[in-house]
């Protein structure tokens, strides 16, 4: 079953198994994916679909050194080559639109204002190219700045489009800016984004809204995270959660996305279940944040019915060839976190197919 073809919006994908998007900050200070991401992606187009690192979509939404962009013709231009690459190999790639919120810091995006749903800042330090340095406290967005944030989400993804992406993802997971304003940790509004679960899933809506109408829904999928509690988007009333996701989901659902990937630690949870039967369309499910996805578990995830896809990280940043490794149950490389956010081919381009 995880090797068997499937369909999602109006691409067919040859096996079950979808790259997650994966932070790997090598795209330089200009954002502009190089030579090496062409590689890269190149190198893991036999898995069903490739998901993008998160990709930003103005550069105040620039959450890390050496991420890349969806802003300027030169980037444009950049990951146009790595999807001309990854087709040219039979594969599939979509970009993860991620708008960092207020994980970043001014000397990360260019001296832009970081801003939030509230003036809340996470604790600890961030990466700059300056260093890392304490994550500032954001400014609240008001409420008629939001649809041109809305606008920025639409203009990135007709721009992943016109880059030769298949579609788009969604970043409302982990922390950053869609996700902040799900969480009551990092969303205390008091106009109609805040407060309730359903305001709090509003700005979530508008966005997948604006941009199913704008590149067709089809071409939309949409990842969160419920109860991941990380980059201080906190989740811990299990009340509160299944009120905000039952909404958030029950509003996504008649958009008829292309899909739901949702990360969750219990994939077989009733609230992960449950949000399954209410989007009722394709959903990918990613369990492996705190531990690393195997074959045996990503075998049963879809043998057991709890999921059309699997979401997995790790794996495919180790094993270019994946696919054929877990098909034919062949040894696997091992990944080396030390070269996760490094520079250069090392742990990114240089890891071995397997050799018969």
């Amino acid at each position: 079953m995880l090797f068997s073809p499937m369909t999602l919006g109006e691409l067919e994908l040859p096996n079950r198994l979808v790259m997650a998007p994966l932070t790997r900050v090598r795209s330089g200070k200009e954002g502009i994916p190089g030579p090496l991401l062409v590689e890269h992606y190149r190198q893991r187009a036999s898995l069903g679909l490739i998901v993008s690192e998160g990709t930003y979509p103005s550069r105040a939404g620039r959450g890390f050194p050496g991420q890349p962009g969806l802003v300027t013709e030169e980037q444009l231009q950049g990951w146009s080559e790595v999807t001309a690459a990854v087709h040219a190999e039979g594969g599939r790639i979509f970009a993860q639109v991620m708008h960092a919120g207020r994980v970043t810091h001014e000397d990360t995006n260019g001296g832009h204002e970081v801003v939030a749903p509230s003036a809340i800042a996470i604790g600890g330090l961030t990466r700059t190219y300056e260093g890392k340095k304490p994550f500032p406290v954001p400014r609240a967005l008001s409420t008629t700045e939001l649809p041109s944030i809305v606008q920025e989400f639409v203009t990135a993804s007709r721009n992943a489009i016109r880059a030769g992406f298949d579609g788009v993802e969604l970043h409302s997971a982990n922390g950053y800016l869609l996700h902040e304003f799900l969480s009551p940790s990092a969303n205390h509004r008091e106009d109609v984004y805040g407060g309730s679960p359903a305001n709090r899933a509003r700005f979530v809506i508008e966005v997948a809204q604006a941009v199913a109408d704008a590149i067709g829904a089809d071409r939309v999928g949409i990842r969160i995270s419920p109860e991941h509690n990380v980059q201080g988007a906190l989740e811990v009333d299990a009340a509160d959660v299944n009120e905000t996701y039952t909404a958030l989901v029950d509003a996504l659902a008649p958009l008829k996305l292309a899909y739901l990937s949702v990360l969750h630690k219990e994939p077989t949870s009733e609230l992960v279940q449950d949000l399954r039967a209410r989007f009722g369309g394709t959903f990918l499910l990613n369990s492996g944040f705190g531990v690393i996805t195997t074959r045996e578990e990503a075998v049963a995830i879809i043998e057991d019915g709890h999921a059309d896809a699997v979401v997995v990280g790790r794996p495919a940043i180790a094993n270019p060839d994946l696919v054929r490794r877990w098909r034919e149950g062949l040894p696997t490389n091992e990944p080396d976190p030390s070269t996760f956010y490094t520079d250069g081919a090392e742990g990114y381009t240089d890891y071995p197919a397997y050799q018969n």
